[in-house]
């Protein structure tokens, strides 16, 4: 009789070293979910998780989240040379992008929020992800804790999205309702965020739009299978928004938010193109993103076949982005234990970048004008002379210097005849000053 007794677990559950470069907010909360929770994702991955090191620039610095001191080290290189997963959470361009570009040609899987070099750089590290046969991993970069890269890149992948939509910015948005809900001019907005800690001392990435840009163009990238860079974008930020202008916008029906948009077009020729672009737009109150509070985040989604989807939830913070992170990592250790090709971009053709000219949309005017006879009339002639048409019209008189203000919103046209047109009214010896020119979106 044979007493051999077959070991069914002779494939014991294996170990990958993660290497976690940088450890803020964000890297510090992904570093105590690894270990805290390591039995759990060893379950979900089939292969233990073995945190073997944290690159930082100071070792010693203060952070949120009590860690093991042994695990710093100010060797980054080393640490990723030897490591079969590696998360970056530096940010930056450099040394972030030369760690990345290490870590996949030693074969490990690389996992970054790094939305400002994927939106400068990305085409590099794709392509050398590729040669590498490795997965690189971002669904971080963009909305925080929201799953939105990965349903636009698996799940609609057998749609044809026309149109993304997004709130992608916290800090900004956080702002504006706070214009919106108290009144409060952007400088106390902006100070109330930053008391709060949802902007930083120096916020000019977030309010001049910047972040939102460098979202917009992985956003785009992902839904139009074509690479699109910060170069490609349209931004404008919040700065020049005015208490006066979030009344305005209430007084007619609206909300300003930030929006990043990127939108198939096609020409009168039948020749399809992209717009992306970030700007404030006005929103009417009733559209799912007017009630995006706060610092939420919410991405809107339109699809041939799907129709309209959203996506809402935290946008930011160390805990929820690191869920991002942790699926992430999740999905790449479980590619290593099953095996088969790394997952990385899905270009597959190429559909050039249009100017902000291109895009078909509506303007929100403000005039300030002389408070006389035949006024209306010769501005209305302007906006009709450049294939323009006026769908709500608001006027209120200053009786302290006999001027008028008004507030146009036309109906949709092309950007190049709405520019036109401002341009135009601006000339005229009876308009003292253009006061805000605003876009608006979803009517």
């Amino acid at each position: 009789m044979n007493t051999d007794v077959v070991n069914t677990d002779v494939n014991e559950t294996k170990t990958l070293k993660v290497a976690l470069l940088g450890c803020g907010n964000v890297g510090s909360q992904v570093a105590r979910i690894l270990l805290e929770d390591a039995d759990t994702l060893a379950a979900r991955t089939g292969a233990r998780l073995e945190l073997v090191g944290i690159g930082v620039r100071t070792i010693d610095a203060p952070r949120d989240v009590e860690l093991p001191r042994e695990l710093f080290t100010t060797d980054s290189e080393s640490l990723v040379a030897g490591a079969d997963l590696v998360i970056e959470l530096m940010g930056g361009i450099e040394p972030a992008r030369s760690l990345i570009l290490s870590a996949v040609r030693h074969g490990a899987c690389v996992v970054t929020g790094n939305k400002a070099l994927l939106a400068q750089d990305g085409p590099t590290l794709y392509e050398e992800a590729d040669k590498a046969g490795v997965q690189l991993s971002y669904e971080a970069a963009v909305a925080g804790a929201i799953p939105i890269l990965r349903p636009i890149r698996d799940s609609l992948s057998g749609d044809r999205i026309t149109r993304v939509l997004g709130i992608v910015n916290g800090t900004t948005n956080f702002i504006l309702d706070q214009m919106d809900s108290t009144g409060a001019q952007f400088e106390d907005a902006l100070a109330e965020a930053q008391r709060l800690g949802y902007a930083e001392a120096d916020p000019t990435a977030d309010v001049e739009g910047h972040d939102a840009a460098a979202k917009a163009a992985i956003l785009a990238a992902l839904s139009f299978h074509t690479r699109f860079s910060l170069d490609d974008v349209y931004c404008e930020g919040i700065t020049k928004v005015s208490a006066t202008d979030i009344a305005a916008a209430k007084d007619a029906g609206f909300v300003i938010k930030l929006l990043a948009i990127a939108e198939k077009l096609t020409d009168d020729a039948g020749d399809e193109g992209v717009s992306v672009r970030v700007h404030p737009t006005l929103l009417p109150r009733e559209h799912p993103l007017a009630a995006v509070r706060g610092a939420f985040n919410a991405v809107f989604v339109e699809a041939e076949n799907a129709g309209e989807l959203m996506f809402y939830g935290q946008g930011a913070g160390g805990t929820p982005t690191a869920s991002a992170v942790l699926g992430d990592l999740v999905s790449a250790a479980r590619r290593i234990v099953l095996g088969g090709p790394g997952r990385t971009e899905t270009t597959t053709g190429h559909v050039p970048a249009l100017p902000i000219s291109a895009s078909r949309t509506s303007y929100h005017v403000g005039l300030r004008v002389a408070d006389q006879p035949g006024v209306l009339a010769r501005i209305a002639q302007v906006f009709s002379d450049n294939g323009v048409s006026i769908e709500l019209f608001r006027q209120s008189i200053s009786s302290a210097d006999q001027s008028a203000e008004l507030r146009i919103v036309t109906h949709r046209a092309s950007e190049a005849d709405l520019a036109a047109t401002v341009a135009s009214i601006s000339q005229l010896d009876v308009v003292q000053d253009v006061t805000s020119v605003l876009r608006v979106e979803g009517v």
